[in-house]
């Protein structure tokens, strides 16, 4: 009787196992998560997000009235961020970015006046190794100054506007960070930028970056198959 209850056990287990993964390959990823594929942990970054204000008003009680930021230090700026989604600060004549993007940019600085944007909206986090890791591109020219940008925007050899011009971009690095006090919390720190203005480097510490199981991996997992036992 005994090898029977066990035979059935380990039965249960392989299907659980093979319906998690048909599930997982069915289900659409959801924006802003990611699993790791080292550990196989379920990352949801989703909850240090800050959604638009509706007419100036948070969405939510616990919800933040501005995005996230990060001082510059010797940069000579500082800088707003939001995670997997445009700041909600509204802007305004942004250096180098057409007008119907103002709307997608998720990270910026301002400096003597001006705004540069420093990456476009991504909602798809990733691994590199082990690190988590969020990537935006195509902000502001990294040539900005209009000296420069003037040179570079003219091909030397047939005076044409030169195409392919280089963007600023930030990646943002995660770290864990216990605090079941603030769940949805997140310390934003500036890193260092690249010698020609072009790269922005950023640490994120958050409990959103320690990592869990996801929906799919509870309701399937081994808890599951004891239950319809």
């Amino acid at each position: 009787m005994l090898y029977v209850i066990l035979y059935v056990i380990l039965s249960l287990l392989a299907i659980s196992t093979v319906q998690a993964a048909d599930s997982k390959d069915s289900i659409p990823t959801k924006p802003c998560t990611v699993d790791s594929p080292s550990s196989g942990l379920h990352y949801d970054l989703n909850t240090i997000t800050v959604p638009p204000l509706d007419d100036g008003k948070q969405l939510h009680k616990d919800s933040r009235n501005e995005s996230w930021h990060a001082k510059g230090y010797d940069y000579g700026a500082n800088f707003t961020l939001n995670f997997c989604a445009p700041v909600i600060e509204e802007l305004d004549d942004v250096v180098g970015v057409k007008e119907e993007l103002y709307r997608n940019v998720s990270a910026y600085y301002t400096l003597d006046g001006k705004t540069y944007s420093i990456g476009q909206n991504s909602s798809e986090p990733i691994f590199r190794g082990r690190k988590l890791v969020l990537n935006y591109t195509n902000g502001s020219p990294c040539d900005s100054t209009p000296m420069k940008r003037a040179r570079k925007l003219l091909d030397d050899d047939d005076g044409k506007p030169d195409t392919d011009i280089r963007r600023k971009s930030t990646i943002i690095s995660f770290l864990c960070e216990h605090d079941p006090l603030a769940p949805n919390k997140a310390s934003l720190a500036f890193v260092g930028a690249s010698p020609d203005d072009c790269t922005y480097f950023f640490e994120a510490r958050s409990m959103a970056a320690c990592g869990g199981r996801s929906e799919v991996q509870q309701s399937l997992g081994p808890g599951g198959v004891f239950g319809v036992m």
